[in-house]
């Protein structure tokens, strides 16, 4: 039952294989199973592929399933059409588009595989990549929001100045009048005259202004420093809502690319391993010599080809005989008086209607 099954895979004639020898049946075994195996590789290949790209088992399997008929199908189309000639050339050159073919198959089978199989060192390439992709995001939304959060530093360095320079100018203006009423300084004169009252009174006018300025800039900074930690915020939830995305790459084109960064040698024995593998029974039907089966194909086309011209020959020869056949009936035909006599008649009152209907239609018209 194996056997019949895999001989049904082969794309053999049935009833022609069957009446072959068990070797010649074996050998169309062998050929049907590379083609089913071929196609259950394909099947776990594309599943897997398509897994990374849907992220869903049940799609997967579904599309991989078709796509491994899909393989199943071409395969057996592929080994089904390549007939055994007498010239190794002309076979060559028949089996040419299918091997081409059969590597285009071999190839893309082979690349889920090979990701699914390198899939540790894959993942390790692509975390360096993700974190590689996390810092440079981090900087660029740091230096969109940068320019905002300069401008309110530089703000509220600017009012903390001139708070600080008040203050300055406060406790100048505290030193002056102290040492005024000391007779260190000033007028030099001990007591608190004229001029002393004077430069406190500038002083005290300097510490309420100092007050408003602290009071109105205090303000300031804290509407300032509440924008800059808004700023943050919105820095961090733009980092946040795009982790995400970046987390998310590792589809299967990122996969592929990072296998091209892993040593080219295992994975190109490994799609050699495939190639091999599909074009394995299109090679061994080029290289094996006729055998039993591809006897009888060419026999039963040849007894078909002969039925074929005969009966095109014989269609030929009772076309010319049924127009010899009507050429002499008719020959025959034309010399008969009562014919002519009859067709007289009727042509005779087929004048006289279309007289009558021309007279009528003149007639309406006037």
């Amino acid at each position: 039952m194996l056997k019949n099954f895999f001989i049904l895979c082969s794309g053999v004639d049935q009833d022609i294989v069957q009446s072959c020898s068990n070797g010649e049946q074996n050998k169309y075994a062998g050929i049907g199973a590379t083609v089913f195996f071929t196609a259950i590789m394909a099947f776990i290949a594309s599943s897997y592929a398509l897994f990374t790209v849907f992220d869903n088992y049940y799609l997967a399997v579904f599309f991989g399933l078709v796509w491994g008929l899909l393989i199943f199908n071409l395969d057996r189309f592929i080994v089904s059409t390549i007939k055994k000639r007498d010239n190794f050339k002309s076979e060559f050159i028949q089996a040419t588009p299918r091997i081409i073919l059969a590597v285009i198959i071999a190839i893309v089978i082979s690349k889920p595989l090979e990701i699914k199989i390198f899939e540790k060192e894959i993942n390790t390439l692509l975390l360096k990549e993700k974190n590689a992709m996390a810092l440079t995001n981090k900087k660029e939304v740091a230096l969109y929001f940068q320019s905002d959060l300069d401008k309110n530093k530089t703000l509220i360095d600017s009012l903390k100045s001139e708070i600080s320079k008040k203050e300055k100018e406060v406790n100048d203006l505290y030193n002056v009048y102290i040492t005024e009423a000391e007779g260190t300084a000033g007028t030099k004169k001990l007591g608190k005259g004229p001029v002393f009252k004077e430069k406190i009174a500038k002083h005290d006018l300097a510490k309420a202004e100092l007050d408003t300025l602290r009071k109105n800039n205090a303000t300031k900074i804290a509407d300032l420093e509440l924008k800059s930690k808004t700023l943050q915020t919105d820095l961090d939830q733009k980092v946040s809502e795009t982790q995400p995305i970046i987390d998310g790459f590792d589809g299967l084109m990122a996969r592929i690319n990072a296998l091209n960064k892993l040593p080219w040698l295992p994975s190109f024995f490994i799609m050699l391993l495939f190639l091999a593998i599909e074009t394995s029974p299109i090679i061994a039907k080029l290289l094996s010599p006729k055998g039993e089966y591809d006897l009888k194909v060419e026999d039963a086309e040849l007894a078909l080809n002969n039925i074929l011209a005969q009966n095109k020959h014989q269609s030929e020869l009772q076309k010319t005989s049924d127009a010899e056949i009507y050429n002499n009936v008719y020959a025959e035909i034309r010399g008969d008086k009562e014919l002519h006599d009859y067709k007289k008649k009727r042509a005779i009152e087929l004048l006289k209607l279309q007289a009558d209907g021309f007279v009528e239609k003149q007639t309406k018209s006037i």
